[in-house]
């Protein structure tokens, strides 16, 4: 039972992490920008599918020049490649299109990047094709890690620490540098900050790339536990908005902390909801009403964190 509860409280760190990854970036968006941009979860998505795309060619290519890599350093180039693609892929995307959206109100801006979603879902299937993307990492990545008396996939304990290490940069960054400054002071005085001589188009544009970098680090590093497919973004995004609602639009530490417990929250709701249900109902109402009160819980915490405090657990702190 310890090894279980143990198991289940990393993988509910792991969920957590990914969860922050995604929502960073759109808390920065959001809050930032004051966009709704619903096209953040197909970031995560194209992440995914260009470190599978990589991950798959990288060997051949290797040994088409005389110079074959193994697994790992496949891996490797893989990530190093996906992720300046998706920073670019965002960049891009903010400058030929969502810029355009800033002044307009948030249903244009939902409209026009729900339209994005249903493009980015139907240019990877013909792109990539319908079949999901899958691939195996190699074992010098991923073997069952000794850890405090039981054994737990190395690989993901890398995602936890690359997550931790992201989430502390981002932190720092935000909290300790100019850029950092300039960010918190946009959240909430535009025009001031334009005023004093900010090109706050460049600004915009800055916190746009690392927002859909962040979301395509997510994608490259959960497509060796998921499969990488259409339409993946969207549960994701979802979890992304509860996410910086209950932490508090625009703020990173929120961000932070209610990634992890929607994390956990949603681990341990998975796995203990039905045992718990058992204990004070019939075994056949237990097995049918916990995995949907385990999916409700996340939203009914939600729901109590905004009756309490409406502007989330710690809203962003500006200038």
């Amino acid at each position: 039972m310890a090894q279980l509860i143990a198991e289940t409280i990393l993988n509910g760190v792991q969920a957590g992490v990914f969860l922050f990854l995604i929502a960073a970036g759109l808390t920065l968006v959001f809050g930032i920008m004051n966009m709704v941009n619903l096209a953040h979860g197909s970031l995560f998505m194209m992440g995914a599918y260009f470190a599978a795309f990589f991950f798959r060619e990288i060997p051949g290519f290797s040994e088409s020049i005389g110079m074959p890599v193994g697994p790992a350093l496949g891996f490797l180039i893989a990530i190093i490649l996906a992720l300046p693609l998706s920073l670019l892929l965002g960049i891009a995307l903010e400058f030929l299109t969502l810029r355009t959206l800033y002044q307009r109100d948030h249903l244009d801006q939902v409209l026009a990047t729900f339209g994005f979603i249903l493009f980015f879902n139907q240019f990877v299937l013909v792109v990539f094709g319908a079949e999901s993307q899958t691939y195996q990492l190699p074992e010098s990545i991923d073997f069952p890690f000794p850890l405090f008396g039981f054994s737990y996939p190395f690989y993901r304990l890398i995602v936890i620490v690359a997550g931790l290490l992201v989430a502390l940069g981002l932190y720092l960054v935000i909290s300790r540098t100019r850029v950092g400054m300039l960010i918190r002071a946009g959240a909430s005085r535009r025009e001031m900050v334009g005023a004093l001589g900010v090109n706050i188009t460049l600004l915009f544009t800055i916190v746009f790339g690392i927002g859909a970098a962040l979301a395509g680090l997510a994608g490259i590093l959960i497509g060796p536990i998921e499969s990488v497919q259409s339409g993946m973004g969207e549960s994701k995004l979802i979890l992304a908005f509860v996410v910086i609602v209950i932490g508090g639009i625009g703020s990173i530490r929120g961000a932070f902390i209610a990634a992890l417990v929607v994390g956990l929250v949603e681990v341990c709701g998975r796995v203990f909801m039905k045992d718990l249900l058992g204990l004070m109902l019939p075994d056949e109402f237990a097995q049918t009403a916990g995995p949907a009160l385990s999916s409700m819980i996340i939203y009914i915490l939600m729901a109590g964190v905004l009756f309490f405090k409406p502007e989330g657990l710690f809203p962003a702190r500006t200038g």
